[in-house]
């Protein structure tokens, strides 16, 4: 997601609308997606193991615990859904915005989007799993949770239409880098640090950036040139 924001949706932007134009389209849609974190509470729920150490010797204590656990990691995961909703919701535009411009935006953006969406889904579905016990429940909220990205495709193509002014095209989509950028700095990388250690997490993203950059190049050379940009 790094790569296709700096290396292609804001080059192509700078390129084509000029350098200031270009970053103050990058820079809104920063801010009008740190706006959109910013509503969205982060829930902080205390690992299993504190509640069981403090109560361990109290059974009759112990289930009440259990249910006011299960209870706080499924507001964890419906929060969670929400706020990934509103993550997709923006990401359905910018897939829709990026095949206007041609085949190969389209589909690099929709090849990025769908790989960060695995482990978005992984993130709603656990916690409602572990708070109610139920693989359908848990399938059901990450589901919907998803259902945002092509509602934001529906709404984007009543709003706009298919034959955009270059101009205000380049401007939206130096916005959905913008908002890919922070998506990824802001909630992505600090988890990658968390759970995989600042070493591996940094080796992960230049690898990835260098996948990225290697299949815009393949896909640009196998695409017929009356598709190629």
């Amino acid at each position: 997601m790094l790569s296709i924001s700096f290396l292609d949706l804001a080059h192509n932007a700078i390129n084509s609308i000029g350098f200031l134009k270009a970053n103050l389209w990058f820079f809104a849609g920063v801010i009008f997606f740190a706006i959109v974190a910013n509503f969205i509470p982060e829930p902080t729920v205390a690992p299993i193991s504190d509640a069981k150490s403090k109560k361990k010797n109290e059974d009759e204590n112990g289930k009440d615990i259990m249910k006011k656990h299960r209870r706080q990691v499924l507001f964890s995961g419906i929060i969670t859904a929400i706020g990934i909703s509103l993550h997709n919701f923006p990401e359905g535009m910018a897939v829709f915005l990026g095949s206007i411009k041609g085949l190969r935006v389209g589909l690099n953006l929709a090849l990025a989007i769908a790989l960060h969406n695995i482990p978005e889904g992984v993130a709603v579905a656990l916690p409602v799993y572990f708070a109610t016990q139920s693989k359908w429940q848990a399938f059901k909220l990450a589901t919907l949770s998803g259902l945002a990205e092509p509602l934001g495709v529906i709404i984007v193509a009543y709003l706009f239409p298919s034959s955009l002014s270059p101009e205000i095209l380049e401007g939206l989509l130096g916005s959905v880098g913008g908002v890919m950028a922070f998506l990824t700095l802001h909630e992505m990388l600090p988890l990658a640090f968390d759970y995989a250690g600042q070493k591996q997490a940094v080796k992960a993203v230049f690898f990835g950036m260098a996948f990225m950059s290697a299949s815009l190049y393949f896909l640009e050379i196998s695409l017929p040139a009356e598709m190629s940009l």
